[in-house]
């Protein structure tokens, strides 16, 4: 009678019994490893992947304003399950092998051949969204200027006014409805989200159809409504999710199955095609193909591979190409490839910089550090707000529209008090606006306010010197950080790196014109380049990114003579935002309470054996397992274990370990095994012959039935499964002895969902999962204290 434990694998046991002298029990173990105390747990609260019930039995219900707080960033959350990255080389699996020799050919020729697709469809939704939001918003912008133009003499500037702010906010509207009433988790960029799967975190819809299209649709219209947001981030997700959905040759959202790519229905193959819809993305979104592999390597991908980088950078070129091709032909100038992505910053041309500018973009590095940790920091505090306050449908629409309306009203308020005008002739935006400028002049804060942040970025940079007034630019940053930090976290599609490049070229701008004012017999380069070096600043003291990014910029200026500068500008951004904070993504991972690893195990981890952190007991099963304790080990009220240990017959007074470990059966299996009747009559003990392979169980693949969906006879229950054809009979094992930090290692690289602990003798003492590890964190790097996350339910 083997399954008779309380535990398991993905989701952890529910406490120590009180006759078990293994250390897990909460208050025990924080004591035993240093554990910072900081976080009060109770000592009769389930443990953290169960469900609360209430004593009637029922699930208890608390409301959002309850369970939020200011250590909503302090939980993990037990919705979260375990991606399964690790291959089960089962008996079925090995025999698969053995007879795919002639197919291997063909099955990595397929991996390019999705990888071409991927490329090619990533590449027509950016043309879409971009080819969407340049006729909205041109349509828009024409409209408001022809009124305004009127009414500047006939002085009816209510009008446009309201005009405005209707259009914005019509338009704002349409874009969060698709969010909180159609796919909520294709609100924000979609990074976070994308960066906690390539991890192996299973985020519910993160890659599903749906929410392709609330965010592609979405983005449209956010960016078209004038929010401080921009469509390259969104871009990042589209790649990802159009990459989940092509390697498939499914949809289980429209149940059609176009009987292709099977082999790649697992979690491993997904995974690494999910990588290269995001670099797809990256280089749709700048012209970066390059910066596009390496994002995702730095942000994104936990696991690589040589071959994996290859076929990541065929995706992005063959993305970069199909983009340059469609929208020449869009404009009029088929085969002309000068439309590298969605974003141009256009060419930098004239001298770069000086050698003794050096010292002043550190300085510029600095600065944007501690900008980005501001940001970041009232950021973290709007969203507690948010979750706490505005999680209705309808609360989350009117505050999307609100923002909308505040916008709007900010640029034109702040267009109307301007009286910074320039001549024409010198501006960049495709519609200059007079206002109240004299004939043959431009409102140059309407050159930031009153077109696209894309186009309003090109033009700070490219915009030749006197272009802008201090008081003008001082402003419009002030203006647009509070936008762009209030609007980040939104139930709308939006991108960070715009809203964060604009406001960095705002202050970067205004920087180089100080320097010049300062010290005017010095040369100085124009301030274009410091209006470049003060939007990486920003965006690096937001996001902490370092590589990726300075490729990124490169890729996107043109000019390799900028990587030096760039680098050094976003690694000081990195250091000094660091002191502060996390980065933003990160922060927005903490407060989805995703049970994420990061590169490093916690410092002081070695301290740490496998004991202290393992669940236990383990709900295990034996090798020829009767039918009614497999389905009674799937129904366990308070768990929903994802993987079982499968063991000799153990010793029923030993009350520390679970039997002597022979394999690991994963829950998917057992589920296809139910529901394919792999059943031995009573007393029959040798091994089934029926024809089931590997392929059977990618079929149910990624949405595999439910125990409570399956019709199983009582005299069903009486027969037994032989499990031994099915399980993984020699997954990773650690001993108990050894140190978290190992055990963190060896989980973060090769991707595991569970790692059995086991004594000397080869018995199951507990279970390691990733929730497991990730509820060891460090307080601060000073003090290099642990604590002990909590478990949200």
């Amino acid at each position: 009678m083997a399954a008779r434990q309380n535990g398991g694998a993905d989701r952890t046991a529910q406490g120590a019994d009180e006759k078990t002298p293994l250390l897990h029990n909460r208050r025990y173990r924080q004591e035993s490893i240093g554990i910072d105390n900081s976080i009060q747990f109770d000592p009769e609260e389930p443990d953290y992947d169960s469900v609360i019930y209430s004593p009637q039995g029922s699930p208890e219900k608390e409301s959002p304003q309850e369970k939020i707080t200011e250590d909503t960033a302090k939980l993990l959350s037990a919705k979260y399950e375990g991606l399964d990255y690790d291959l089960v080389e089962n008996s079925l699996f090995v025999k698969e092998a053995a007879s795919n020799n002639k197919k291997l050919i063909r099955i990595n020729i397929n991996r390019w051949v999705v990888m071409l697709m991927i490329g090619i469809l990533t590449a027509l939704v950016g043309v879409f969204i971009d080819i969407m939001v340049h006729q909205l918003a041109g349509l828009k912008y024409s409209l408001l200027k022809s009124w305004i133009d009127s009414c500047v003499e006939k002085g009816c500037l209510s009008i446009p006014f309201a005009l405005w702010v209707a259009i914005d906010t019509l338009f704002v509207c349409f874009a969060a409805i698709l969010v909180a009433y159609g796919e909520p988790v294709a609100a924000g960029s979609g990074i976070p989200q994308i960066k906690c799967y390539l991890n192996g975190v299973k985020v519910p819809h993160v890659v599903r159809i749906k929410t392709l299209i609330s965010k592609v649709v979405g983005v449209v219209f956010s960016v078209a409504g004038g929010l401080a947001v921009g469509k390259e981030g969104p871009m990042i997700h589209s790649g990802a999710v159009i990459a989940a959905g092509i390697s498939q040759g499914m949809s289980t959202t429209f149940k059609k199955d176009l009987k292709i790519f099977k082999y790649f229905r697992t979690d491993t193959e997904k995974r690494d095609f999910v990588s290269g819809g995001a670099a797809a993305g990256v280089s749709a979104a700048f012209g970066a193909p390059v910066g596009g592999v390496l994002f995702s390597l730095e942000e994104g991908a936990s696991f690589w591979n040589q071959a994996l980088t290859w076929r990541i950078f065929f995706c992005s070129v063959t993305t970069l190409f199909t983009l340059n091709i469609v929208l020449s032909v869009y404009f009029g100038r088929p085969g002309e490839l000068a439309y590298p992505g969605l974003l141009n910053f256009g060419m930098f041309t004239g001298v770069s910089y000086f050698w003794y500018e050096i010292p002043l973009f550190l300085l510029m590095g600095v600065a944007g550090g501690l900008f980005g940790a501001l940001f970041n920091s009232a950021n973290h505090k709007i969203c507690i707000f948010r979750m706490k306050y505005v999680y209705k449908p309808f609360m989350q629409v009117v505050e999307a529209m609100m923002v909308a309306i505040v916008t709007a009203t900010l640029a034109f308020v702040s267009i109307y008090i301007s009286r910074d005008c320039k001549p024409l002739g010198q501006d960049a935006s495709e519609k200059p606006l007079q206002f109240f400028c004299s004939d043959g002049e431009y409102s140059t804060m309407a050159t930031m306010m009153f077109q696209t942040p894309e186009q309003s970025v090109k033009s700070l940079f490219h915009d030749p010197p006197n272009s802008y007034h201090i008081v003008t630019l001082s402003v419009f940053c002030v203006i647009y950080f509070v936008l762009a930090c209030w609007t980040y976290g939104l139930s709308v599609p939006s991108g960070l790196f715009i809203p964060s490049l604009l406001c960095g070229a705002g202050w970067g701008r205004l920087f180089g014109i100080g320097v010049s004012h300062l010290l005017p017999t010095i040369a100085w380069s124009a301030p274009g380049i410091y209006a470049l070096m003060g939007a990486a600043a920003q965006l690096g003291g937001i996001v902490r990114m370092t590589i990726s990014l300075t490729v990124i910029l490169m890729e996107a200026t043109g000019n390799v003579s900028y990587g030096l500068p760039l680098m050094l500008v976003l690694l000081v951004a990195k250091w000094v935002g660091d002191i502060f904070n996390e980065g933003l993504y990160d922060i927005h991972i903490r407060l989805m309470s995703v049970p994420i690893l990061g590169w490093e195990p916690p410092a002081t981890s070695t301290t740490i054996s496998a004991r202290q952190v393992m669940s236990h007991p383990v709900t295990t099963l034996q090798q020829v397992e009767k039918v009614g304790q497999i389905v009674e080990a799937l129904k366990e009220p308070h768990s929903n274990h994802n993987g079982f240990p499968v063991v000799d017959v153990p010793d029923e007074t030993d009350q520390v370990t679970s039997g002597r470990f022979r394999g690991l059966i994963l829950r998917s299996h057992l589920l296809v095994l139910i529901k394919r009747k792999m059943f031995l009559e009573r007393g029959q003990t040798g091994a089934i012959r029926r024809n089931l392979q590997m392929e059977d169980f990618r079929e149910a693949y990624p949405r595999f039935p439910s125990i409570h969906e399956l019709n199983i006879s009582p005299e069903e229950m009486e027969c037994s499964i032989d499990l031994r054809p099915y399980m993984n009979p020699a997954p990773y094992t650690v001993s108990e002895d050894a140190s978290l930090h190992r055990v963190f290692r060896l989980f973060r690289a090769l991707g595991l969902r569970h790692l059995v602990v086991v004594n000397k003798d080869n018995l199951v003492m507990g279970i390691v999962t990733r929730k497991d590890l990730a509820r060891y964190r460090l307080v601060s790097l000073r003090s290099l204290d642990l604590e002990e996350l909590q478990m949200s339910h």
